[in-house]
């Protein structure tokens, strides 16, 4: 069963290279609002799961947005489900043994894959992926169910990326969720993790 550990959110260590920041900003805005102890309820009841790799260190395998949007807030520590310890394993293994159970996502902005060693130290440091955040969005719209699968939101920010022009997104972000919303509903995206269809 996992344990419930508090670390500092400084001391965390990503498993993927980006974020949607428009996703980061409005949780950011969420936690900013609240008082410091309200802040640290929140945290608690929206533990991040996490893995204790080399060293003792905290690799979160998910809610990379909560993370970098505390951390943005100055929320000091937050509250972590760790899900497995390889912190007996040495480096190279570890990142074999995360692969294995999909707890890392080496890909870009670009959704080209890098080697583990291209992972950013810490939260601050992640990239921004715009179409990850419209992916975010267009879950929260109802287009698909939110589902089990492993990095499931990037898979449909790949989706979008080959269907919706960055210059449509940039220029018009709520116009873009709208048409992804009605894309996420076609047979164009049949069989990918939470299609619902129409």
């Amino acid at each position: 069963m996992p344990k419930i550990r508090e670390s500092l959110i400084h001391d965390l260590h990503p498993t993927q290279l980006t974020v949607g920041m428009v996703e980061v900003k409005d949780k950011k805005g969420h936690l900013a609002g609240l008082k410091s102890k309200d802040q640290r309820a929140f945290m608690e009841v929206h533990p991040i799961p996490a893995v204790e790799g080399p060293g003792g260190k905290l690799y979160i395998t998910d809610h990379h947005h909560l993370g970098r949007a505390a951390f943005e807030a100055g929320v000091p520590t937050g509250f972590f489900m760790v899900e497995a310890d390889l912190s007996a394993c040495a480096p190279a293994d570890f990142w074999t043994e995360m692969d294995k159970n999909l707890w890392v996502h080496p890909l870009d902005e670009h959704g080209v894959r890098h080697y583990y060693a291209s992972i950013p130290s810490h939260l601050e440091k992640l990239i921004d992926d715009p179409y990850r955040s419209l992916a975010g969005y267009v879950r929260n719209a109802g287009g698909y169910l939110k589902t089990p699968t492993a990095f499931a939101e990037f898979v449909w920010a790949d989706f979008f990326r080959r269907h919706i022009a960055i210059e449509d997104l940039s220029k018009d972000f709520h116009g873009a969720v709208k048409r992804a919303t009605a894309l996420a509903a076609s047979q164009l995206a049949q069989g990918l993790p939470g299609f619902q269809g129409k």
